[in-house]
């Protein structure tokens, strides 16, 4: 955990909760002058995020219910732009259009990036901006995933404001076909 992250979750009423707890002090280091930032993408969080087939995505509605969705698409359908910006092709799903109408209304998002198989999590704070094809074709057509049978509508570019590499301990290992054909190829390889 870093000073951006503080900045942002540590609220008031989560200071009181964390000394009515006993974990405040633990957790006042990260507001220290020394404590490292963690607002830039490097490049291990490029690779993180770019060989993700998915990721959980809260925005806020106007009336300030949050809503959490999962999207997904084939590995590296989420793409690292540069230090500060990720984004990806918007394709057409249930049309509902949830997340897209929260965010015209507030742009804050929040991220959770799983391998479940190797137990991490990495956690974004951000501000998206969503360019509709239609209006600006170009973004979208740079982060189309080639090949993929989908319409894509817009392209979603999020400013990253922090990052948090979470704790490993309740995470439950879970493995996708292809995972699993690996793993079990290894062993057939290697019976010993």
């Amino acid at each position: 955990m870093a000073q951006a992250f503080a900045e942002i979750a540590f609220t008031p009423a989560v200071k009181a909760a964390q000394e009515r707890h006993g974990s405040r002090a633990s957790y006042a280091r990260l507001e220290t002058p020394d404590a490292p930032r963690r607002d830039q993408l490097t490049a291990k969080e490029a690779r993180f995020i770019e060989a993700r087939d998915g990721f959980y995505m809260a925005t806020v509605g106007a009336d300030g219910w949050p809503y959490v969705q999962f999207r997904g698409g084939a590995p590296g359908f989420a793409k690292v732009i540069d230090g500060k910006t990720f984004g990806w092709a918007d394709v057409r799903g249930n049309r509902q259009y949830l997340s897209v109408g929260n965010l015209a209304g507030n742009d804050r998002v929040a991220f959770i990036f799983m391998d479940y198989a190797h137990r991490r999590r990495l956690k974004v704070w951000g501000r998206a901006r969503v360019v509709e094809a239609m209006d600006d074709p170009e973004p979208a057509r740079i982060l189309a995933v080639e090949g993929y049978p989908a319409v894509v509508e817009r392209a979603v570019l999020v400013h990253v404001d922090a990052l948090d590499w979470n704790c490993p301990q309740h995470i439950t290992p879970r493995f996708t076909l292809d995972e699993f054909a690996a793993l079990n190829a290894a062993t057939a390889a290697d019976p010993g």
